[in-house]
């Protein structure tokens, strides 16, 4: 009996959860994913002024961004990158970054070693893909 109703109190709090999270969802007016495939540092600072100035414009409320990198961009998002600082404020205001799993792989056999990435990048199977899933799911590509 004790364990049927803790089960039940499971169901309803993980039922509470995503009726939650799909009420918090329905105020995101806009979604957008930024690409980031380029090494030039000036590009990566492109994109996170873009970020930034989405979320300012927008409201952090209003707006889901996502940066993706691969290729030469991963760099982007590797450990001990100059814009660290930024990554990790542009995470406090509800930024994502994701990192192609296909190129740290490849980065890591050019090195001879597993390539470091900065704490707030997540892992994703390939950054293409990535970006074709969130179109799919409605955000705005833009490659700056």
């Amino acid at each position: 009996m004790l364990q049927m109703a803790i089960k039940l109190v499971l169901i309803l709090g993980l039922a509470f959860t995503q009726l939650v999270y799909s009420a918090d969802d329905d105020f995101i007016e806009k979604k957008v994913v930024l690409q980031i495939s380029d090494y030039n540092p000036q590009k990566q600072t492109l994109v996170l002024n873009v970020a930034n100035n989405v979320i300012k414009h927008y409201g952090q409320d209003v707006v889901k961004v996502e940066v993706v990198a691969f290729g030469p961009g991963l760099r982007l998002l590797q450990e001990g990158n100059a814009n660290t600082g930024r990554i990790q404020s542009l995470v406090d205001k509800g930024v994502r970054f994701s990192a192609c799993s296909n190129t740290v792989r490849n980065f890591g056999k050019k090195l001879g070693h597993d390539l470091a990435l900065n704490s707030n990048a997540v892992r994703v199977s390939a950054g293409v893909v990535r970006i074709i899933d969130l179109s799919a799911d409605g955000y705005q590509l833009i490659k700056p």
